[in-house]
């Protein structure tokens, strides 16, 4: 059986992350209907860049500070974890500033230039300032994960989420019927100021938690040289994913109006499926995704004291878990796709996406969980490889067949990458779990 602290925070992390999903998806619906699916198409393109800004402001961070700290509670070392904590902080810092200047100052040349858009500009330079709080939070969820108080982080991501959408809608509000670049800029500034909020909630809980468990701070000896061999590698992979994610996005709406579509028909055949199809595929997920996420400092710690034993059972426990539940959401999905897509978004093309979809559940799925297993097992750059030829691989098909074959080239890349990327790393984790990569 699973600990007992895992199981717990499990629990809860589904709970809220169920609680978040529900809300999360009945926001998207809201927004679909406030803005459209060619403004979602937009606003989509807009979060694409801001996701590889939002990649370089992390820099590895989350995942260093969760590994570093799991490691001095697996030596039974506390004091170590103040001065862990304080590197990963100033290391957020320095690199959440410098992606908000990047982004602010090439916010232009990426509207015009790369996304061929100007009504991406405003947009991107608002989220430019989300930078800093974006790492910093980051960095304080790895803390909070690794030492087994998930409920902090789950408290502070909740109120950042009803705050988020209570100034979405306000902002909205104040914006124009039918203005998409000024609809964008208002969901932004909504997100911008519910991440400040979130960093600050997030500080407090910090700081109270500090003086509460962990008031004595080590030297701190060869704290900095490990967070940075945990933090640099996964950084440096992690740009070459995004960046090629990011160009892949970008091209998708590009190909789409090469094969025949209209500026606005490839916004809105792309908003469909990303902006509205995905998500229904992806909202029972949220379900599993605490488990893959809590597995990393469970198997850290028992990696670090060499108990196979204890790997091998959680990890084949998780997997079975969420291949048994994958198949169920799969399945009913085929069978009530087009009525949840009439129902949700009074669409029938979102309906007709999601069942062409569904069958790809059992391997986004089970790859989440993989995932998990190989970053707790720290292999967490053979993770960001396979995710890199998942990406490239993506970009070449897109560049290939989209301007042939429109948008069932788009959903066949979709399948392809998953497919490829979750063989890899299932791959990977059975060769960990039979010993010959289960200790380093």
């Amino acid at each position: 059986m699973l600990r007992r602290k895992l199981v717990y925070n499990t629990a809860l992390l589904t709970c809220s992350s169920l609680l978040m999903s529900c809300i999360g998806m009945a926001f998207q619906v809201w927004l679909v209907g406030r803005i459209g699916s060619v403004g979602i198409g937009l606003y989509q393109l807009t979060v694409s860049v801001t996701n590889l800004g939002a990649t370089f402001a992390i820099s590895g961070i989350r995942f260093a500070s969760t590994r570093l700290i799991s490691e001095e509670l697996g030596q039974d070392n506390p004091a170590g974890i103040q001065g862990a904590i304080k590197r990963c902080l100033a290391y957020a810092l320095l690199f959440g500033t410098a992606a908000a200047v990047i982004l602010w100052n090439l916010a232009r040349p990426l509207g015009f230039l790369w996304v061929r858009d100007a009504r991406t500009v405003l947009s991107l330079k608002i989220s430019a300032l989300s930078m800093p709080c974006i790492s910093l939070c980051s960095a304080m969820s790895g803390y909070f994960t690794a030492c087994g108080r998930v409920w902090k982080p789950t408290l502070v991501h909740l109120i950042e989420q009803l705050a988020g959408i209570a100034l979405v809608a306000l902002f909205l509000q104040q914006t124009p019927a039918g203005d998409i670049e000024k609809s964008c800029a208002a969901v932004t500034s909504g997100r911008l100021a519910a991440d400040v909020l979130s960093l600050l909630l997030m500080l407090l809980f910090y700081w109270r938690d500090r003086i509460s468990h962990y008031g004595r701070v080590s030297g701190g000896e060869r704290i900095t040289p490990r967070m940075l061999r945990i933090a640099v590698p996964l950084a440096i992979s992690a740009y070459a994913r995004s960046a090629l994610s990011t160009l892949q996005h970008l091209l998708v709406p590009r190909g789409l109006r090469t094969a025949g579509y209209s500026t606005d028909g490839a916004l809105s055949g792309y908003g469909t499926i990303q902006g509205m199809a995905l998500p229904v595929i992806f909202f029972p997920s949220c379900l599993l995704s605490a488990a893959a996420e809590l597995i990393v400092p469970e198997l850290t710690e028992a990696q670090v004291q060499d108990n196979r034993r204890a790997i091998r059972r959680t990890a084949w426990e998780l997997l079975r878990l969420s291949m048994g539940f994958s198949l169920l959401v799969s399945v009913f999905l085929l069978l009530f796709a087009d009525k949840l897509g009439l129902l949700i978004y009074h669409s029938g093309d979102a309906g007709h996406y999601i069942r062409i979809l569904a069958p790809l559940i059992p391997f986004m799925y089970t790859d989440m969980m993989v995932d998990g297993c190989l970053k707790g097992l720290g292999q967490q750059v053979w993770s960001m490889g396979i995710n890199i030829l998942d990406a490239l691989l993506g970009l070449l098909l897109v560049l290939w067949l989209l301007p042939r074959y429109g948008l069932p080239a788009y959903l066949f890349v979709i399948y392809s990458t998953e497919i490829f990327n979750f063989a890899l790393s299932l791959k990977r984790l059975w060769r960990c779990l039979k010993g010959s990569a289960m200790v380093g």
